[in-house]
């Protein structure tokens, strides 16, 4: 028997099987139920005594509920005496509450992060935090992950003939300079002002981007206002066209009809979130390899940086 684990919850058991497939593993098995009144309950299924053991559950909506379940997930694989315990959460629900933006505000992303090491989680893997410093949350080793090794290879094989990188806002900027930098292109910036939570107004594009094929770069896509809204504006000052790249598809509220209507021609995420929709301008790509080969790499305690360092 391997010396590890791989163990799903019921957020994405799809990329859960992915992972399991890419490493030539089976699933372990455990049962998952909700009491009539929303309690969770689980049952560890077979021995994981002296096992390296990875939950792969991310904490998308119901983000409550998910992040619950990984608890006590967590807990049934403690008291079943399991070596490690590593939670593989590709998207970290609450990442976006991470600072007190205002008087009497929680850091949820903080208190997460300490429900997490309580429960007794000793290692997590996850997928392009929205705030990298997020990782300073924990008192665990985390593995943050580049959603952009995803991208790199896709934007390629587009072959545009006169690609440029933007930043949605101000704060995507080191993001879009990364991917910038890989692709070895130039990079703008479109300034945003945020009125409210979920709703943005663009207000000025920070270079040329008159002929060119822009390429939006950002760590998710929520109700998809400021992607359209940017695309809209780029087109405007002569943009080709314009694609978006967006690791995580939380698609909230309008989302998708924004997309349908909106001047984004492709919006491309991963599967880190599952979609229950489809969109003939959606291109989805799957993280299960990149997941997979670092879940190999704990496990063996080989180099997690070395994977993106030759990509």
């Amino acid at each position: 028997m391997s010396g590890y684990m791989i163990f799903s919850g019921t957020s994405n058991p799809e990329l859960s099987q992915e992972v399991a497939d890419y490493l030539e593993m089976p699933l372990s098995k455990a049962t998952i139920n909700r009491f009539s009144d929303g309690e969770i309950n689980v049952q560890i299924a077979e021995s994981v005594r002296g096992k390296d053991v990875f939950i792969v559950q991310p904490t998308s909506a119901p983000a409550n509920g998910n992040l619950m379940e990984l608890l006590i997930m967590t807990d049934a694989l403690k008291r079943s005496s399991a070596k490690s315990i590593t939670a593989v959460v590709p998207y970290y629900g609450y990442a976006r509450q991470d600072r007190k933006a205002a008087p009497r505000v929680p850091i949820s992303a903080k208190l997460v992060a300490n429900l997490m090491e309580t429960a007794g989680i000793t290692r997590v893997v996850t997928i392009d935090l929205h705030a990298s410093q997020i990782q300073g949350f924990f008192d665990i080793p985390v593995d943050n992950l580049y959603g952009a090794i995803l991208f790199i290879d896709y934007i390629k094989s587009k072959n545009l003939p006169n690609p440029v990188i933007a930043s949605p806002d101000i704060g995507g900027v080191a993001r879009a300079r990364y991917f910038a930098a890989k692709l070895g292109l130039e990079m703008v910036i479109v300034d945003k002002r945020r009125e409210k939570a979920n709703e943005s107004e663009v207000m000025n594009v920070i270079g040329n981007v008159d002929g060119k094929d822009v390429i939006l770069i950002d760590d998710m896509v929520d109700t998809a206002g400021t992607m359209v809204k940017a695309a809209a504006a780029l087109k405007k000052l002569g943009a080709t066209s314009v694609m978006a790249c967006c690791t995580h598809p939380v698609l909230s509220g309008p989302a998708f009809d924004r997309i349908e209507e909106g001047e984004l021609d492709e919006l491309v995420v991963s599967n880190t979130i599952p979609m229950h929709k489809e969109s003939p301008k959606i291109k989805v790509l799957s993280t299960a390899r990149m997941l997979g080969e670092v879940i190999r790499r704990v496990h063996n305690n080989e180099s997690v940086n070395s994977l993106f360092e030759t990509n």
